[in-house]
């Protein structure tokens, strides 16, 4: 079987996006053998390549053709911490561990919003408690 040291990284359409402080990217991984390549080996080589931390580094949306062997995916390394945090989705951030996303539990969402359903106007948003009536 093939190993990492066989992958080959291609990047097209390469734009510098001065706006959104980044350098954006298709690119094309070559790599007989193997099934796909790690979204973290490929940051740490893509690195090297563009002269940054890996953590700057965000590709997704890699789809492998039919058949193997070859995977497409898109790019972005940012010039800095600041302008990613500022530009980058929270879940791609989430993904490589930069953000932490709170999640309420299904239930507390749904028990929330039929408690909502009780009050009007003003009153949702600070979430003032319904009134029972003794009618």
């Amino acid at each position: 079987m093939a190993d990492a040291s066989t992958v080959t990284i291609r990047t097209r359409k390469f734009m510098t996006n001065r706006l959104l402080q980044r350098k954006q990217m298709v690119v094309d991984v070559i790599h007989p053998g193997l099934a796909n390549v790690s979204k973290i080996e490929m940051r740490e080589k893509l690195a090297k390549v563009f002269k940054s931390e890996s953590d700057l580094v965000f590709p997704f949306g890699f789809r492998t053709q039919f058949g193997g062997g070859r995977s497409t995916g898109f790019v972005l390394v940012y010039d800095s911490m600041e302008s990613a945090k500022k530009f980058e989705p929270k879940y791609r951030l989430a993904r490589q561990g930069l953000v932490e996303i709170k999640r309420i539990a299904r239930k507390q969402r749904k028990e929330r919003k039929n408690r909502n359903k009780k009050l009007h106007g003003t009153e949702k948003a600070k979430g003032k408690k319904a009134k029972k009536s003794n009618d």
